[in-house]
């Protein structure tokens, strides 16, 4: 059963077209879970088109309706190269392979960057139990990745700079603040500390909108964190 959800803001901006990259993947991969985040969504769209519609029209010339539609030509094209580039990129080593209806459990949103099944992967491991994939940063230099904490294992106490918005994908894990399973969406604010630990029963794999490096809490703060702040920097 999924408890966590997007709030209605996050949702209504969702609709809107309003969010950030990583933050709108998240919210369209925690919908594909959700069915109650998906009425909302429904909603919101229902009705921004009826507010669409009570809008007074205005008359345009010409020159600026041709001005307008030859942007839209423009930024289409410079998506398509974005998706091409993050799809092929060596550097994000991952597979634009989409699988077929009813072949994959991955949701439609990361088929582009996953193949059929994340153990398929080219896992980079980070620590201990933690495994990680980025896949691109935005043009705010928010990293999007999936990360893999092995069952039973742990993340090192740790705080944020900066928002992380996260949607479980597979498995579970558990903090100081409860148990979170496939589909819970969760958002940690600047300074948020915390432990996640995945559950014993299997590895639990997670997407992950990070606006800020974290910073590691204890002992080995001071010999684990500008590696983080490196590996967070580098392009």
């Amino acid at each position: 059963m999924i408890r966590n959800h997007p709030g209605d803001e996050l949702l209504s901006s969702y609709s809107a077209g309003s969010l950030p990259l990583g933050q709108a993947l998240c919210v369209s991969i925690h919908s594909e879970f959700c069915t109650n985040c998906r009425k909302k969504l429904k909603r919101f769209s229902q009705v921004g088109g009826e507010l669409m519609l009570r809008l007074n029209r205005a008359t345009v010339s010409l020159d600026l309706k041709n001005t307008i539609l030859n942007k839209i030509d423009e930024d289409s094209d410079s998506l398509e190269r974005d998706h091409q580039d993050m799809s092929y990129s060596g550097k994000n080593k991952v597979s634009n392979v989409r699988s077929g209806a009813g072949e994959s459990s991955v949701p439609r949103g990361l088929r582009q960057f996953v193949k059929s099944d994340y153990q398929e992967m080219p896992w980079r491991r980070v620590a201990k139990s933690i495994h990680n994939i980025e896949l691109f940063k935005d043009d705010e230099n928010t990293k999007v990745e999936i990360l893999k904490i092995k069952s039973g294992g742990s993340v090192t106490t740790h705080f944020h700079l900066g928002d992380e918005y996260t949607v479980i994908l597979e498995g579970s894990f558990s903090d100081e603040d409860g148990l979170y399973q496939q589909g819970d969406f969760l958002v940690r604010n600047s300074w948020d500390e915390h432990t996640p630990v995945a559950t014993q029963d299997r590895d639990c794999i997670c997407l992950a909108v990070s606006e800020a490096p974290l910073q590691f809490a204890g002992f080995f703060k001071r010999l684990l964190n500008p590696l983080i702040r490196l590996s967070y920097s580098q392009n």
